[in-house]
């Protein structure tokens, strides 16, 4: 064992000391005397403002990531049925009961969808390699597709995110935001035919892939962690760590990050994120990609970003800051959000539910066995002013519909 290995082992050591509450902080100047004689200077420096301010790599700093993990992370949903509304619903009502309003805020102007992928379109699980989508979700993103620029803005890499999906129409934006690609050729279902768009983070993609390797050893002792390579970020997942050992996992991940100072260190859903320093998140994603399509400075536009997660929180942001479109949270619990309204979980984002209604908005969506158009779907489309020749079709069978079989509606 080298001696850098060596003395990181002595800090990680005191750290961990540091973190229990049965070390008294009359103990701090003994550990010291104890280890400066193995120590070297920027080891001791390290465990010194470790210890006495928990500032450093570890002590309060860890704490604070495990603290908001958890709070992120909950165990157990209280059942809010039959409770009045609390202060929290009211500033951001769901999305379904809000369908109309959010109709109307869009109505003369091009949707554009984005969503996260886990807990959005998948459900949470235990395994992320096993974080399928339904069948019905699929239909429904397709459908979607086919009516306005749909895009995925995933924390993970675009490869798993297009094997979860496998939809060639829609845009991908994975590593949050870091790597993204457009549509392929409708024509050809080979993938690999995407046009690169964006990868800011390029020049990083050597010191990930060894911090990967660094990271997948000092987790091995610990049991149910998994480290995940998403290309141009990494994911350390506590989803199947047992509570009582979140601490030490923490530790030594932020333990391995303090080497490179390039990397930061941010906290999810039950998984801590490394990512570059560079200016860039799932915000600066959604912006790039409406310039990208030709929105950038355009009033008729109106996108709209589903997501669950604290990384979906920039672009709830920026969104507010264009004082355009939408943000829907996903959750069952109230949490500071920048989005404007909320879902329970990924069964009201799929079919017969928000997105799939938002979907019936943009095309002809038939009700009942007799295959009626919809006399809503019918009258906001004859209202939007922008009519398809099929659109159209749907207009006039509308305004006959009366004759033809009395006044039912």
């Amino acid at each position: 064992m080298t001696n850098r290995n060596v003395n990181n082992t002595l800090v990680e050591l005191a750290m961990s000391i540091s973190n229990s509450s049965a070390l008294p902080r009359a103990a701090v100047p003994g550990i010291m005397a104890l280890l400066g004689g193995v120590l070297g200077l920027p080891q001791k420096k390290l465990l010194l403002k470790t210890l006495e301010d928990g500032s450093g790599k570890g002590g309060h700093k860890v704490n604070t990531l495990i603290d908001s993990m958890r709070a992120s992370s909950p165990t157990r949903v209280k059942s809010t049925q039959n409770q009045d509304p609390s202060p929290w619903t009211l500033y951001h009502p769901s999305a379904l009961n809000m369908f109309d309003q959010i109709v109307c805020e869009s109505k003369g102007k091009q949707i554009v969808t984005f969503l996260d992928y886990d807990g959005t379109l998948s459900p949470i699980v235990a395994d992320p390699d096993k974080a399928y989508m339904s069948q019905k979700m699929r239909a429904t993103l397709k459908d979607i597709a086919r009516h306005f620029p749909t895009a995925i803005v995933s924390g993970r890499c675009i490869d798993k995110v297009y094997n979860f999906v496998r939809l060639a129409e829609l845009y991908y934006a994975g590593s949050h935001g870091m790597d993204i690609k457009g549509p392929t050729n409708r024509r050809s279902t080979k993938k690999g035919n995407e046009q690169v768009l964006f990868q800011p983070a390029s020049e990083f993609l050597p010191m990930i892939n060894e911090v990967y390797n660094i990271l997948v050893e000092k987790t091995k002792p610990v049991p149910g962690a998994k480290v995940e390579n998403n290309k141009f970020c990494l994911s350390v997942h506590f989803r199947c760590v047992d509570e009582k050992s979140w601490a030490s996992l923490a530790e030594q991940v932020s333990l391995v990050i303090s080497d490179y100072p390039k990397l930061k260190l941010t906290e999810g859903r039950k998984v801590l994120e490394i990512r570059p320093t560079v200016k860039w998140d799932k915000g600066k994603a959604l912006e790039f990609l409406l310039e990208s399509l030709g929105y950038a400075n355009s009033d008729n536009v109106f996108p709209i970003y589903i997501g669950d997660d604290r990384t979906d929180e920039d672009a709830f942001k920026v969104l507010r800051k264009r004082g355009q479109g939408i943000g829907i949270l996903v959750s069952k619990i109230p949490k500071e959000t920048d989005a404007s309204y909320t879902l329970q979980d990924p069964t009201e984002v799929t079919k017969s539910c928000f997105v799939h209604r938002l979907g019936s908005f943009c095309g002809i969506w038939w009700s009942g066995k007799e295959r009626v158009p919809n006399t809503t779907s019918c009258r906001f489309l004859m209202s939007s002013g922008k009519l398809t020749p099929t659109q159209n079709l749907v207009k006039g069978w509308f305004q006959l519909y009366p004759f033809l079989v009395g006044n039912r509606k």
